[in-house]
């Protein structure tokens, strides 16, 4: 049967493809244009995703240029700076180079996506969905490094602050109306990685301690979530420019994400055999939610709608059929460049996935 609450049977993570018109104003540098244009063009896919028959909406993350830094950079206490190098991808791909670095006492005094997300639920006839990245994500990159130890000497205090950073940021979030959040929690898929795992060690993190660390932040953060707000969280192994970066199978972390972090629901990378089987989830316990990201945003190429019923039954051997729901593995378009296809395929991969939703559970 089909879901009133999110997510839905047919979902996605969130980013789109950036349309020609908003990367020229964006480069233009004209912050009043800009803000016209990213306006408009909101609308325009807030309209195209209900008219598909999604039952929740994005704004695309438009307005950003990363899918983290630009709310990250946004809290007491943080500051980006210009980096030596860019986070490398498989196939010699690098980000921009910018990194993030604590260089005060972590906290949340306002952020310009609340306001984001305003406008979103403002203009959407469906549900309003926000994405913002894990609280993870602002230690696991630059790990001790990043955060300065004049104001953190102990990292045991940085970890609470940050998850209480987060704690005010969520409640923020639901006083503006939002009911659906999302952490995009790509650590924990990172440390099924082997070579993730050894770099971690090699500059003083342990990779056993961290899922268990990660998980308490995280709990922090939603811990005072309002009544009605459904939090889940989006696991995937890198996605820039149709690139990825880490492989492994979710087993090392099943546990802990599925049982320590106390979200309600989850946005599954399983489009590539770099995510291994469906054995793990056999951990979920009831009353959450898999979404099953079994089609690539990282390729036009449509998928069999022969061959997706097929994997879905499998991860019913799993978990319940009722657990499950059906979305792209990734955004479209983690940074601002997008993955390496057009909107007219990024279209018809949402299209499938609401076409399948139909016919699987009625």
């Amino acid at each position: 049967m089909q879901r009133t609450q999110p997510p839905f049977r047919a979902d996605h993570v969130g980013s789109l493809l950036r349309p020609i018109a908003l990367k020229e104003a964006r480069a233009a540098g004209d912050q009043a244009a800009l803000k016209q244009v990213e306006d408009r063009e909101i609308r325009r896919i807030i309209e195209k995703q209900q008219g598909l028959g999604l039952q929740a909406v994005t704004d695309g993350e438009f307005r950003r240029a990363m899918w983290h830094f630009d709310f990250l950079e946004r809290l007491d206490g943080v500051e980006s700076f210009r980096a030596e190098h860019g986070i490398a991808f498989k196939g010699g791909l690098a980000t921009q180079a910018k990194g993030l670095r604590v260089t005060g006492r972590l906290g949340f005094s306002d952020h310009p996506m609340l306001e984001h997300f305003r406008f979103v639920k403002d203009h959407a006839t469906v549900m309003p969905k926000m994405t913002i990245p894990s609280p993870s994500v602002l230690h696991f990159r630059g790990g001790r490094h990043a955060v300065d130890p004049a104001l953190y000497p102990d990292m045991n205090d940085f970890y609470r602050d940050l998850g209480e950073a987060y704690n005010q940021a969520v409640r923020a979030f639901g006083d503006a109306g939002c009911r659906y959040l999302q952490l995009d929690e790509v650590n924990l898929a990172y440390l099924c990685d082997s070579d993730q795992r050894d770099a971690l060690r090699a500059r003083g993190d342990d990779p056993e301690k961290l899922p268990m660390i990660y998980a308490a932040v995280i709990n922090r953060a939603i811990s005072n979530r309002p009544p009605g707000m459904v939090v889940t969280m989006h696991s995937c192994r890198g996605n820039f420019r149709s690139s990825w970066i880490a492989s492994g199978a979710y087993d090392a972390v099943a546990d802990v994400l599925f049982n320590q972090i106390e979200a309600d629901a989850y946005f599954m990378e399983y489009d590539t055999e770099r995510a291994g089987g469906f054995e793990p989830l056999r951990l979920v316990p009831k009353g959450k939610t898999v979404v099953l990201g079994l089609i690539s945003s990282k390729t036009g190429a449509l998928e069999s709608k022969d061959a997706l019923k097929r994997r879905i039954d499998s991860a019913a051997k799993h978990i319940d059929l009722d657990q499950l729901c059906l979305s792209p593995q990734c955004g479209f378009a983690s940074t601002e460049e997008g993955n390496i296809l057009t909107e007219d395929e990024q279209w018809a991969k949402l299209a499938l996935a609401v076409e399948i939703a139909s016919e699987v559970w009625g």
